[in-house]
């Protein structure tokens, strides 16, 4: 080492050292900025900023010092250019991905931030949280794609197959977009689920027949957790072709009801101060819109439907529970023949004719 030191020119020993060292400390001035605005809670940026960026920071500044002929003569290497400018150059595409990346999530987690999706009015912090989520992989999608052709298209060689490849591409072309239609058909439905919002992050929605929520959207497949902790695998393209229930797409709140058959003796006025009292002795009833009415009458009973209303999809179904079960114990200790019940008439068959 100390042979190359002297065969070095002074002028390229003196370059080196104050281009490794103004690396340094614009490097340690970054992470301090990063770690001061990270801690400091009347700055924007959230905890966590610097272990995302750093290092790959640091590899950009690593890819920087790698092709500089000093460092070659440093170490010896001079006939080693080709080599070097190409590690440099696979290294800084490597650092600035891995970059953009960390930036990305960062900006994601900085505003989804001021957004409580757990909260009972969520509609905008669903909406909000659904659009990063959805876009946050089409960005990484594309930057990682971006990437690796930058990669590949560095080397003259497989620069050379490409363009030879793209200039006789035409029937291969259309060959693999018929093959593909149904791939980016269902990417293109994620990206559209992503702008329109048909659906959003812990909406209440039935889909083939199950109750659940939307508990994860990709640009591929959505993922429905169902009432019982089961979970739905639903490609993204059938919340675009086909009609579903999307119980939550404007607001949260929602009307619930329960249906009763009974018998036509059942007391409609007291059914109704009791369907009151009910709902003033439980807080999943929002104070909105309570209702009886009969909405249909057979020959052996009437329909009787009582409506109610919460905040959400959650407190309306442990409303409607709570109202059936509260409705039939009233009656039952109360109007016991309101209950709906088969009638049978019996005649005397020995009976004879006057």
């Amino acid at each position: 080492m100390d042979t190359v030191f002297k065969d070095m020119p002074k002028e390229a020993i003196l370059y080196l050292s104050l281009t490794f060292g103004g690396f340094l400390i614009l490097y340690w001035t970054v992470l301090f900025v990063l770690r001061k605005l990270g801690r400091d809670p009347k700055y924007l940026l959230p905890e966590g900023v610097m272990k995302r960026v750093a290092f790959p920071i640091f590899l950009i500044f690593v890819s920087i010092v790698i092709r500089m002929a000093s460092f070659r003569q440093l170490l010896g290497l001079e006939d080693k250019g080709y080599l070097f400018r190409k590690a440099s150059t696979l290294l800084f595409i490597f650092a600035a991905t891995w970059l953009v990346i960390g930036v990305l999530k960062v900006i994601k987690k900085l505003i989804i931030h001021n957004y409580d999706v757990s909260s009972s009015d969520n509609l905008k912090a669903r909406k909000i949280y659904t659009q990063f989520n959805i876009l946050e992989r089409i960005i990484i999608f594309i930057v990682v794609i971006l990437a690796i052709g930058l990669a590949l298209m560095s080397f003259e060689e497989i620069r050379e197959i490409g363009v030879s490849i793209f200039a006789s591409a035409g029937v291969a072309g259309i060959i693999i977009g018929f093959s593909a239609q149904k791939l980016i058909g269902t990417i293109l439905a994620g990206i559209q689920i992503a702008v329109a919002q048909p659906i959003k992050i812990d909406d209440v929605v039935i889909v083939e027949g199950e109750w659940g929520r939307i508990e994860e959207i990709t640009l591929t497949y959505v993922v429905v957790k169902i009432w019982d902790k089961r979970r739905l695998i639903v490609p993204t393209p059938y919340f675009i072709e086909k009609p579903f229930q999307n119980w939550t797409k404007s607001s949260s709140d929602i009307l619930g009801t329960v249906f009763l058959h009974m018998d036509y003796r059942v007391p409609f006025d007291a059914l109704r101060k009791e369907l009151a009292t009910i709902l003033e002795s439980t807080d999943l009833w929002d104070g909105e819109a309570s209702n009886i009415q009969i909405t249909d009458s057979k020959a052996t009973y009437v329909e009787v439907r009582a409506m109610v209303s919460a905040r959400n999809a959650s407190d309306a179904w442990d409303l409607r529970v709570l109202v059936r079960e509260r409705l039939i114990t009233f009656l039952q200790e109360n109007y016991p023949d309101s209950i709906a019940h088969n009638r049978v008439l019996l005649k005397d068959v020995n009976t004879k004719e006057q």
